[in-house]
């Protein structure tokens, strides 16, 4: 799309201006000015102008010479997500995922890293696999906020015109690769668990769960560059580390209006938790409606001190307040593969498998010998879970203490 102000027309009014939901409009000179880096073309600002002084016009995909642009894009990019100072590990998932894809296509893996004080960060981004790293160090970039971050990958993706771009489907990545597909005006396909690639068509193969779970749909992006997916956590392989390889970290730098943001990071507070990281967890216990109130997690809880894990919950423990959404298993939770996952009163519902029947052994308590659980458990136990859990609770702690 394009908008533009009909100079002739415009008077100046300003009425656009109190339209515009994303202030990308100002007024010099007496005439409207459309900021077309914030301008999203939501047409809020035609609606309001009396004068018919501005214009958006739509560009069909007739009009666009795919091929051409197609061709100057090459490399895979992974965007390497960092909190305080720290890549976390589902860039490394990617990064092993990222380098067959590279391989296959004949390309370079390249490392995105957005920070402060990240050059040793980068360094250690290549020992996992990457040719190259594009990094931009900024005090205001220490922290992750949606348009700093969405403006300077979106210049840098102008700038070298990867094939490829993958993001973790965390709620950074999540928040942040959207808002580059629209600047970009590329495809998306979110929460992806699959990746492949058409050597003969040089087509990423993002494959992702659709209709709940019930089938697995493989998603194409023919006409655009570059092809972009965010991935789920868990569900790839971390590559491995190498500190003899080498490659080259591709400084850059922008003007202040790149990081300029209309918000303002007040605090960050760190949810404090008496257990381990749930992605990061090799043992994980989990309860569901089962448990019947709030309080009766303490069981669970107990199991999990016990054993060195995290507690996990069902959308439906979480929708009804027993635990915060940071807990929840499942489609729309995080996606877990932990060596042992003990579930607790959970039915077992395509939405909360699709979140950890990749986990290595998995082990169910359920009064109903039905539940669709029992359908992906390594061992099953049916019974009641008030009665179970204290007793392995119990069990467990006299074996750890020999």
């Amino acid at each position: 799309m394009s908008i533009k102000i009909i100079n002739e027309k415009c008077t100046g009014c300003k009425l656009c201006i109190k339209a515009c939901p994303f202030t990308a409009i100002e007024v010099k000179n007496k005439k409207a000015v459309i900021g077309l880096d914030k301008c999203t073309f939501c047409g809020a600002c035609i609606e309001a102008c009396k004068f018919d002084a501005i214009v958006l016009t739509k560009i069909s995909p007739s009009e666009i010479d795919f091929p051409k642009k197609i061709e100057e894009h090459k490399d895979v990019w992974i965007f390497c997500e960092q909190k305080n100072g720290v890549v976390q590990s589902v860039a490394y998932e990617l990064l092993g995922k990222g380098r067959e894809l590279a391989d296959t296509l004949g390309v370079d893996l390249c490392g995105v890293l957005l920070g402060e004080n990240m050059k040793q960060a980068a360094q250690e981004i290549i020992h996992r696999g990457a040719n190259k790293v594009y990094l931009v160090d900024s005090p205001k970039l220490k922290h992750y906020q949606d348009e700093p971050y969405s403006k300077v990958l979106s210049k840098l993706i102008k700038q070298y015109k990867p094939e490829i771009v993958l993001c973790g489907a965390t709620s950074i990545g999540r928040s942040l690769i959207s808002r580059v597909a629209i600047a970009i005006h590329a495809g998306l396909t979110a929460d992806c668990t699959g990746l492949d690639i058409d050597i003969k068509e040089r087509l990423l193969l993002q494959t992702r769960p659709a209709f709940g779970g019930n089938i697995m749909a493989t998603i194409i992006c023919p006409n655009h560059r570059p092809q972009m997916s965010t991935v789920r956590h868990k569900v790839m392989k971390e590559a491995e580390i190498n500190n003899h390889r080498r490659g080259k970290i591709i400084e850059d730098s922008f003007d202040e209006d790149t990081y300029f943001s209309r918000t303002k990071l007040l605090d960050i507070v760190e949810e404090i938790e008496e257990t381990v990281n749930l992605t990061e967890a090799d043992i994980i216990i989990s309860g569901g409606r089962g448990l019947q109130k709030p309080e009766n997690f303490k069981l669970i809880e107990g199991l999990a001190k016990v054993l060195g894990g995290a507690v996990g919950a069902s959308r439906a423990a979480v929708d009804s307040g027993w635990k915060t959404y940071s807990h929840q298993v499942g489609q729309t939770g995080k996606t877990v593969c932990p060596k042992i996952y003990i579930a607790c009163g959970i039915s077992g519902q395509i939405q909360h498998l699709v979140g950890m029947q990749s986990s290595k052994i998995i082990v169910a308590i359920n009064k109903d010998p039905h539940a669709p659980i029992f359908s992906v458990t390594t061992y099953g136990i049916v019974g009641d879970l008030f009665e179970i859990l204290p007793e392995l609770t119990k069990r467990f702690r006299e074996v750890l203490k020999k």
